[in-house]
């Protein structure tokens, strides 16, 4: 272990650069809500720094990264409490920096993944039932994935890749939005749809996001180099194919393009990029932005057309995105770039990692809403919906709606 200064700097940056992007998020979602809602679904991003953080020290972290147990779950006491977490570096996590600060980095992706489903069932759960998601969420679907595939768990065994979260994160939020719409149902509104609140603030949020995705890409090489830079770089060639392929697919087969398509189509070409960010060279980056921009479109196109309530697409844009990028990797992997070769072998890996976590997050997050709701009321009324939850329930308002 040889603990460096300028690693440290760095993943303090990224793990910063993270941070800001649940904020972020909220901008973005809260400009997309409905007027009436709009702090509502704000809160619940916010809201997540303080219920996961603690979470995360008494336990999550122990879970997630502690002594592997049968390939499954992390040992609970092992870190319980930020017990044996100080400024030492890890010789298995990051031995470059002081593994409170990895176990930092790692809080930040789980402060962000429940506040992504948040997106989908916008309007049609309680602040009662979105605490008690986030906390069973997290530790029955997030925690163990996470394990499964970075803290030593079977996936990873078996050499199964996610270089920043594509699988870990948007893969297991995109396919719990679509378990949490299918159960909750539709909202009975006047008006169908989601009619964006601010289109500015959304804008200021998904300028968050691009800032911050910088620091979610590149700080999982766990330190600064040619991988970080690798990674740093694929990130913007990732948005920027991924936005403009999305939208001359709107323009040739919707035949118009609008401002959200602009915001939209870069965030699925970064949630896209994001599993292989650190397994390819940026030239083939170009291809994930292009796969990105049509088959998340698809997706979107495809719940619209099912049916779905997924107000602000959070299944075609991240969990789609999420996991394409993770099957991209044993397409355009270079070894040269970190050790892992595409091919048929790493091919079928991917895909068989990537569907079970799928396949998991999405039965689980059904169990979990299902157990929650014979308990206690997790929705609000078709009343409260229609008439706005910021009033309703926060007794606050956006705006000085009359």
């Amino acid at each position: 272990m040889n603990f460096s200064a300028g690693d440290t700097t760095f993943m303090m940056l990224c793990t910063a650069l993270v941070c800001l992007m649940t904020p972020g998020l909220a901008f973005f979602y809260g400009g997309l809500a409905r007027k009436r809602s709009v702090l509502y679904i704000m809160m619940q991003s916010f809201i997540s720094m303080g219920i996961i953080t603690l979470l995360w020290i008494y336990g999550g972290f122990g879970l997630a990264f502690g002594k592997d147990m049968g390939g499954v779950i992390g040992r609970f006491t092992d870190y319980f409490g930020l017990s044996h977490v100080g400024l030492v570096p890890n010789a298995v996590h990051a031995a470059s920096i002081p593994f409170v600060l990895f176990c930092l980095f790692q809080l930040m992706f789980c402060v962000i993944t429940v506040p992504l489903i948040s997106g989908a069932f916008a309007e049609r759960l309680n602040m009662k039932g979105y605490i008690w998601l986030s906390i069973i969420w997290t530790l029955l679907v997030y925690i163990p994935v996470c394990h499964w595939v970075w803290g030593g768990g079977f996936l990873q065994k078996i050499g199964f890749v996610d270089f920043a979260g594509g699988t870990v994160i948007h893969t297991t939020a995109g396919f719990a939005a679509l378990a949490s719409i299918i159960f909750l149902g539709k909202r009975q509104l006047k008006q169908k749809g989601m009619k964006p609140s601010n289109l500015m603030a959304a804008a200021i949020g998904t300028g968050l996001l691009w800032f911050g995705w910088f620091g979610f890409n590149s700080g999982g090489a766990l330190k600064a180099g040619k991988l970080a830079a690798t990674a740093f770089t694929n990130t913007i060639v990732g948005l920027a194919s991924g936005m403009i392929v999305w939208l001359l697919y709107a323009k040739f087969v919707r035949g118009k393009v609008d401002f959200v398509d602009v915001l939209t189509g870069s965030v699925a070409g970064l949630a896209t990029i994001t599993p292989c960010a650190g397994y390819i060279s940026p030239s083939l980056a170009i291809i994930v932005g292009i796969v990105a921009g049509i088959i998340c479109n698809l997706a979107v196109s495809f719940q619209e057309r099912i049916g779905w309530d997924d107000a602000l697409g959070v299944w075609g844009v991240h969990g789609i995105g999420g996991f394409t990028g993770t099957i991209l990797i044993g397409i355009l992997a270079s070894s040269s770039i970190n050790g892992v070769s595409a091919g048929w072998h790493q091919f079928f890996i991917q895909v068989g990692g990537v569907v079970l976590v799928a396949v998991y997050a999405f039965v689980v997050t059904l169990i979990i809403l299902k157990v929650l709701s014979i308990f206690t009321n997790i929705r609000p009324s078709d009343e409260v919906i229609q008439e706005g939850l910021d009033k309703v329930l926060l007794n606050e308002d956006t705006y000085d709606i009359k």
